[in-house]
C-alpha cells in the first residue's frame, strides 16, 4: 500500500530521487511545463529535495529535538543540548539543510514562473499547481525564518540573480502570508492524494504563521475554519499500542492528517530520521540505529513529572541503557522493525495534525479573551482525553477544569500538553522560542544557560561566499 502511495506522490514512473537529479536549469522551459504530467513532476521535485535525509528526512528533526528541555543529544549532537551554539560539524549540517531548502524554493519558483505559460494546461490546473508551489515555498520560508531570522528572499522574479540581500524577518513573513493566501484561494478542497496540499493545509499553516506572529485573533479564526470544516477528527485510542494507528509505518493516512511528508520503505524512499532514534539492539529498526537523542527519566523534570498513566508516555518511551546509566530512555514514537534499508522506514513526518490545530486554537482563543474560555478548555480536553484512552468528544473525570486556571496558567498548561503531544516531531524548540521565555524554561528544566548565539542558526559559509550582497557583518550573533 505504501509503495502505491509513494509512486503516486512522485507523480511519475520513476522515484522521487530520480526527479531530483535533473538540473532545473537544463530543462527546456518551452517544452517541459506544458502538460499536467510534466507539471506534477516539477512539483514532485519541490517535495523531493526538502524530504531528503540531509533536510526534513533526518538532520532537521534531529537538530530540533536535541534542542529541547526534555531530551539530550549524544555524540556529535551533544553540543546542541548544551545550548551554546553550534560547532563545525553541526554548522555543516545546518548548511546542508539551508541548501536543500533553497533548492526546493528554486524548484517552486520554476513552477510559479512557468506554469502560467503551459500551452496544454487548463486555467484550473495552472492555478492549483501555482498554489501548491506557493504553499510549499511559504512553508519552507516559515521553517527557515524561525531558525535563521532574516533571509535572502528568492522568488520567481529574481531567481536567476546571485547577489540578493538579506531580507528582514518582516519581509519574509509578508511573502509567506501572500503565498499562503494565494494557496488558500486556489488549492483544491481535497488533496489529489495523501501527502499533497489542500486549501485546508494552507489554512492550517496560515493559522500557525499568525500564531507565531502574535496575531492571535487571526490565528484563532483561521484555526476555527479548519475545525468547523468537520473534515478532521482525532484518531481514537484505547491503549498505548493504538497510537501506532497514527504514527506507525503501515499507516497511509488518517482522519487526523492535515499535511504530512510521506515516506515509503521502497526504493530508499524512507524516513531516515527513524534510524536516528533507536539502539541497534532494540529491534525497532532492522539496520540498527544511531540513538543520538535520548532522555533520562530521573534527570529530566519534564519527563519525571509526566503521568506515566498517560498513554502517550507508555507508547513513546522504552528503557535502554546507552552507557549513561539505567535511567536513560529512547523514544519509539517513530519506529519500523520491517524497514528494508537504512533509508527504508515507512513512517511519515506529521508536519500538521488536527491535534496541532486544536492546541493552537486553545492557546490563541485564551490570548484573545485574556482568559481561558469554555471552548478553549474543551479543545484542550479533547487532546487530554485521547491521551488517556477516552472518547475525545465526551466529558471525562480526567478533564481539566476551567475554574482552576487563569490566563497565564492555562497557557502554560497548553504549552505542556503541546510538548507531550508533539514530542519528537521537531516542534518543541520553536514553541519555546515563541514564548519569549526559552532561556528561563531551559534553565529551570536543565540548569543550563542558553547563549544568544544558540537562538538562531548561522548563515552558511556557502551562502556568504556565493552571495556578495550579504557580508560577514550580517552573520547571526556569535558566529
Amino acid at each position: 500500500m505504501k509503495k502505491i502511495l509513494i509512486i503516486i506522490i512522485c507523480f511519475t514512473l520513476f522515484s522521487c530521487e530520480d526527479v531530483l537529479v535533473e538540473n532545473p536549469k537544463s530543462i527546456a522551459v518551452e517544452t517541459f511545463y506544458n502538460t499536467s504530467d510534466e507539471l506534477d513532476a516539477a512539483i514532485a521535485a519541490i517535495y523531493g529535495t526538502m524530504k531528503g535525509g540531509g533536510c526534513m528526512g533526518g538532520r532537521y528533526p534531529a537538530a530540533q529535538n536535541a534542542s529541547v528541555d526534555y531530551a539530550y543529544g549524544r555524540g556529535s549532537y551533544a553540543e546542541v543540548s548544551e545550548f551554546q551554539g553550534l560547532g563545525s560539524t553541526n554548522i555543516n549540517r545546518v548548511q546542508g539543510i539551508w541548501e536543500a531548502f533553497y533548492q526546493s524554493i528554486r524548484n517552486a519558483n520554476l513552477v510559479i514562473k512557468n506554469a502560467p505559460e503551459g500551452n496544454e494546461l487548463t486555467s484550473d490546473e495552472i492555478a492549483e499547481s501555482v498554489g501548491e508551489a506557493k504553499f510549499l515555498r511559504a512553508l519552507i520560508y516559515f521553517i527557515m525564518v524561525r531558525n535563521w531570522g532574516g533571509l535572502p528572499i528568492r522568488t520567481e522574479d529574481n531567481m536567476d540573480e546571485i547577489d540578493i540581500s538579506r531580507g528582514s524577518v518582516d519581509n519574509v513573513y509578508e511573502l509567506i502570508k501572500e503565498d499562503l493566501l494565494f494557496a488558500e484561494a486556489n488549492l483544491p478542497d481535497e488533496a489529489p492524494v495523501s501527502g499533497r496540499a489542500s486549501k485546508w493545509a494552507a489554512k492550517t499553516v496560515l493559522a500557525d504563521v499568525y500564531f507565531y506572529l502574535g496575531k492571535y485573533t487571526d490565528a484563532r479564526d483561521k484555526a476555527l475554519e479548519v475545525i468547523n470544516s468537520n473534515k478532521y477528527s482525532l484518531v481514537e485510542v484505547s491503549d498505548a499500542d493504538d497510537f501506532a494507528n497514527i504514527y506507525g509505518p503501515e499507516v497511509i493516512t488518517t482522519s487526523e492528517e492535515i499535511f504530512y511528508l510521506k515516506y515509503s520503505r521502497d526504493a530508499d524512499q524512507g524516513w531516515n530520521y527513524v534510524l536516528y532514534n533507536h539502539h541497534p539492539g532494540s529491534g525497532l529498526h532492522p539496520n540498527g540505529g544511531y540513538y543520538i537523542i535520548y532522555t533520562d527519566k530521573e534527570e529530566s523534570s519534564f519527563i519525571k513529572n509526566w503521568d506515566t498513566e498517560d498513554l502517550r508516555y507508555k507508547y513513546q518511551w522504552y528503557d535502554w541503557d546507552i552507557g549513561f546509566g539505567s535511567s536513560t530512555m529512547l523514544n519509539k514514537k517513530f519506529a519500523d522493525p520491517d524497514a528494508t534499508s537504512t533509508y527504508g522506514a515507512g513512517n511519515d513526518y506529521p508536519l500538521y495534525r488536527y491535534a496541532d490545530v486544536l492546541l493552537l486554537y486553545a492557546e490563541a482563543d485564551c490570548q484573545v479573551s485574556n482568559a481561558p474560555t469554555t471552548d478553549a478548555m474543551e479543545k484542550l480536553n479533547m487532546i487530554h482525553r485521547r491521551a488517556y484512552g477516552k472518547n475525545p468528544l465526551v466529558s471525562s473525570e480526567i478533564d481539566f477544569q476551567l475554574l482552576d486556571y487563569d490566563k497565564e496558567s492555562f497557557i502554560e498548561l497548553v504549552l505542556k500538553e503541546r510538548g507531550y503531544e508533539t514530542m519528537w516531531e521537531g516542534k518543541r524548540w520553536l514553541d519555546l522560542k515563541r514564548t519569549g521565555e526559552v532561556t528561563e524554561i531551559i534553565k529551570d528544566a536543565t540548569g543550563k544557560d542558553v547563549a544568544e548565539k544558540h537562538l538562531l542558526w548561522p548563515i552558511p559559509v556557502s551562502e556568504l561566499e556565493y552571495n556578495k550582497a550579504i557580508t560577514a557583518d550580517e552573520q547571526n550573533p556569535g558566529y
